[in-house]
């Protein structure tokens, strides 16, 4: 009864995001069956409420919990827009050069402004400056939280997260489209209305956006706001996109099969036609998670890839208490530099686990003992 009860409320978050994108009034009738507070848990978990909460408007219904997050979801989209802005010419100052990725992008193809929530915003730029980079986030008031062999993120109270990526995969985790992106620049479009600035074309944007979207969906999962994007996007563009360049590119990433599936389940989610067999398992995948996925899928993934069985949960649980040398030296650089203190480096984890994120390391382990 429980996975029907929720199966029906992803359908109703679904409805009324459509609704929302479309400018439709949802059937009063409709919304006065929904249960608003499961309602709310999945929209939250999936970074839908603004949407949500403006369908739900539309009918005349007006719930604390729903108003009160389209508002903040209205002025962090004006924070990030204000500061990216900022960053943005600091950079043309410097002479460095950029361009905004995803969700910065994909806002302006929703209805209205903060209706694509962001818990980030990335923006790819010239690896060569990141000494420079850093030096412009601080100026600007950020703490630098992580560095890796792909970005370094920072932050600023109270809500402002930005990644800065040198590069747009990890080629040890994915090879495939690490190589395919490894050279991206010759490949980016010069923007006309600033001096560094650059942007894909609108197939080249397609690919990324679903590439990314496969990079979570095969990690820890993805969740239904990457269908909304899927949707919006290819709402205002599908008609003019080059589809013989799309489908080459995308046997090239090995990822056809995937964005067919990914494309046709976006469209039918969200326009309540029925599902194919292939579909209904996205989906089931898609929402199994919240919009960065889940500990259990990204386990289970992994393990996947270790092999079945013990085996594959004996590997996998080896290769998180012995890093390999990329991950020490992108996430624990004093090891790195030191060798001799490597033998330590799972201990310190373990223990630093321990003390801070006993509930993730609790939740890994749950997650691995319940893996097939």
């Amino acid at each position: 009864m429980e996975d029907a009860q929720h199966l029906a409320t992803i359908k109703d978050v679904l409805y009324l995001t459509s609704c929302a994108l479309d400018g439709r009034v949802p059937e009063t009738a409709r919304v006065a069956e929904m249960d608003l507070g499961a309602l709310f848990r999945v929209a939250s978990k999936h970074m839908l409420t603004a949407l949500v909460a403006t369908a739900l408007e539309s009918a005349g219904v007006r719930d604390d919990a729903f108003v009160q997050a389209k508002g903040k979801a209205i002025r962090k989209a004006v924070l990030f827009n204000l500061e990216r802005a900022a960053i943005l010419e600091k950079l043309e100052a410097a002479g460095i050069w950029y361009m905004p990725l995803k969700g910065a992008i994909l806002q302006d193809y929703y209805p209205d402004l903060g209706l694509r929530q962001m818990s980030d915003n990335d923006i790819l730029v010239d690896p060569s400056r990141m000494d420079d980079i850093k030096a412009i986030m601080a100026g600007l008031g950020y703490a630098q939280m992580t560095e890796s062999l792909v970005d370094a993120s920072f932050h600023k109270e109270p809500v402002l997260n930005f990644e800065m990526h040198t590069t747009l995969f990890n080629e040890y985790v994915w090879e495939t489209l690490s190589a395919y992106y490894r050279d991206v620049k010759p490949r980016l479009l010069k923007d006309a209305d600033n001096g560094f600035g650059y942007h894909f074309s609108d197939e080249d944007f397609y690919l990324y956006q679903t590439t990314h979207e496969f990079k979570h969906y095969r990690g820890s999962g993805t969740g239904l706001r990457s269908l909304v994007d899927q949707y919006v996007f290819l709402r205002r563009k599908a008609d003019s996109l080059d589809w013989d360049y799309v489908n080459a590119e995308l046997a090239k990433l090995g990822i056809a099969e995937f964005e067919s599936c990914l494309r046709r389940l976006a469209t039918h989610a969200l326009t309540g036609k029925p599902l194919a067999e292939d579909e209904a398992r996205m989906l089931e995948a898609v929402t199994a998670g919240g919009v960065y996925g889940s500990v259990e899928n990204r386990v289970s993934n992994l393990v996947g890839r270790y092999g079945t069985g013990f085996r594959g949960k004996v590997r996998y649980a080896w290769s998180r208490l012995f890093l390999p040398m990329y991950e020490v030296r992108a996430w624990y650089p004093t090891f790195a530099k030191h060798p001799i203190l490597l033998p330590l480096l799972p201990f310190y984890r373990l223990g630093r686990s321990l003390r801070h994120r006993r509930s993730k390391l609790a939740a890994e382990v749950k997650a691995l003992w319940k893996v097939n």
